[in-house]
Formats: structure tokens, C-alpha cells, sequence
């Protein structure tokens, strides 16, 4: 079985500053804030939630199948997915435009601020899904907004269940658009925060939410998970990372391990808590496709 993941191919520059993003903006000043940060570390990463997830989902066995564009600069990820295994059946490569871009900044203690240029990715619905024997999963998580409302609209349509993983791409949609994802979706996913927003816009609870689909994951970084299912919260317990060191592309890895459960027909309790370990390894690997899934792994899932 195969499971078409829908969103985003990317280019990650990482930039690490050492000290603390607090410490440097003065709450008080926000009104004319001018900052510069010091990053001594830099490096450049393939990266963008579909390509993310694909590389989790293939590190673990499965068969993922990125549905995602990419620009003019883009022929160098297209030889890395392939040379992973990793079909480009579903990749368009746009002459216009670049590849989208991610500029992030992680201090030490993992806070975030990113930078983003959508490039190709604004047009990734250009490429349609359809139904087809082997393809019996699917995955919406952040993309071009005309995608990610299109590709919903077409996974329901050729009967593909599907989990909605709005992340980054959230602020983009109102409550009525968030409302109409949900009833389409078969599994929702979110992190704490985007969990509040979406319960926000919404106007429902996440016990409420739970209801509406067959599972809703609620993660939670170090603290582990939620999963909620029927208005039911179960916890997962966490992992604890060998390390702390990259945690860009963490949710990815996580999301990419719940995917491959899926295929699996396991429970959302199980697959959950293979995320837990994925993003447990993750973190200890700098970017978000330089860690390597061993069979101890899958040994203990």
C-alpha cells in the first residue's frame, strides 16, 4: 500500500544563534523592532514537509509517494528522492519559479523563527489525485492554500482517507474552511499550539474535535502525545533523545511514523508512540533528513 503525502518540497537553510531569542527582543519595543542575531553555524538541508515525511515514511519501510513542486533549482532533490527509493511520480517541476525556501533560526533552547518563500509550492495544484489500486492513504499537511484545499476536495472524492495536518498553514484558513478539512479528514494531527488555534477558529474543544473523525493527535514536543479518540485522552509517554540537537523537522519524522503505522493497520495509540521514537531520533541529528531509522526501532514499536 501506498500513501500519497501532499505538501511541500523545500530547501532548509538552518542557522543556529547561540544565545536566546528572548534575551535579545524587548517586549516594550515590539512597535519598532529592529534585531539582528549572530548565527555562527549555518547549513543547507533538503527539506519541506512532504519530502520530510516521504524520507521518515522510507527510512521505515514504507512507500511514500510525495505529491509536491518544485522550481528550476529543483533537479538536485529530485536525484536525492530517487536515489532514497523514493518515487517522483507525483513531483512537477515549475521553470518560473524557484523552489520554495525555508530560513530558520534555532536558539539554544530550540525556539524557532522562520523565514519562508513559497516559490513552486503556490502552484502544487496543478497536479490532481485521482483514485487508483495502490494508493489507499494520503496525507494534506502544509502546502500552497489552493492545494491543500483542492487535494482535500479530491482524496474524499476518489475515497482515499486522509489525515489533516494543517501545521504552519493553519493562519491561512478560517474557521468554516478548518471545519470543512475536519469533515473530510479521517485523522487529524496538530501540535499543542496549533491544537489551541484550531480549537479556537472552530469555536469546539478538542474532546469535541475528537468526535468528528477517527483520531486526533495532539503532540506535545518532550511531553510526548495525546490521542484522542471518541472525546477519550490517552497520553503517550515521550522518548528521551540520545541528545538534544536540530528539532527542525521533528513533527515531519513523527508524522512520517504515524503514516507508515497506518499502512500498517496498527492502532493510533501504536503509531503514535513509533512517532515518539522517530522524533526522539530525530532531534539528535542536525537537519531534517540526516538520521537513520535501525531495526531496533520497528523492534520496539
Amino acid at each position: 500500500m501506498a500513501t500519497l503525502i501532499c505538501g511541500s518540497l523545500a530547501f532548509d537553510t538552518i542557522m543556529g544563534f547561540e544565545g536566546q531569542f528572548a534575551q535579545q527582543i524587548l517586549p516594550e519595543q515590539l512597535h519598532i523592532l529592529n534585531v539582528s542575531f549572530l548565527v555562527p553555524s549555518l547549513r543547507r538541508d533538503f527539506g519541506g514537509c512532504a519530502g520530510n515525511i516521504a524520507y521518515a515514511m522510507r527510512q521505515l519501510g514504507g512507500v511514500p509517494l510525495p505529491m509536491a513542486a518544485v522550481g528550476s533549482d529543483g533537479e538536485d532533490y529530485l536525484a536525492r528522492l530517487r536515489a532514497l527509493g523514493i518515487s517522483t511520480e507525483f513531483v512537477r517541476q515549475e521553470s518560473a519559479t524557484y523552489t520554495a525556501q525555508a530560513m530558520i533560526m534555532t536558539d539554544r533552547a530550540n525556539n524557532q523563527i522562520t523565514a519562508f518563500h513559497p516559490g513552486a509550492m503556490s502552484l502544487a495544484h496543478r497536479t490532481q489525485i485521482a483514485a487508483r489500486g495502490d494508493i489507499r492513504l494520503g496525507i494534506i499537511s502544509p502546502d500552497g492554500r489552493d492545494a491543500m484545499l483542492e487535494h482535500a476536495e479530491q482524496f474524499h472524492a476518489a475515497g482515499i482517507p486522509f489525515v489533516f495536518d494543517p501545521g504552519q498553514g493553519l493562519p491561512m484558513f478560517n474557521g468554516n474552511e478548518l471545519a470543512h478539512f475536519v469533515e473530510l479528514a479521517t485523522w487529524v494531527t496538530v501540535n499543542d499550539y496549533e491544537g489551541r488555534m484550531l480549537c479556537d477558529r472552530m469555536g469546539v474543544g478538542l474532546d469535541a474535535l475528537s468526535r468528528r473523525v477517527e483520531g486526533l493527535v495532539v503532540t506535545l514536543g518532550g511531553e510526548g502525545c495525546e490521542v484522542w479518540q471518541n472525546g477519550q485522552r490517552e497520553l503517550i509517554a515521550p522518548v528521551t533523545p540520545a541528545e538534544v540537537v536540530d528539532p527542525t523537522g521533528c513533527g515531519d519524522a513523527w508524522r512520517g511514523a504515524l503514516l507508515f503505522g497506518l499502512e500498517q493497520r496498527w492502532s493510533l495509540s501504536r503509531c503514535a508512540a513509533l512517532g515518539n521514537q522517530l522524533g526522539a531520533l530525530k532531534i539528535a541529528s542536525r537537519g531534517p533528513q540526516n538520521y537513520v531509522v535501525d531495526s531496533a526501532v520497528l523492534a520496539a514499536a
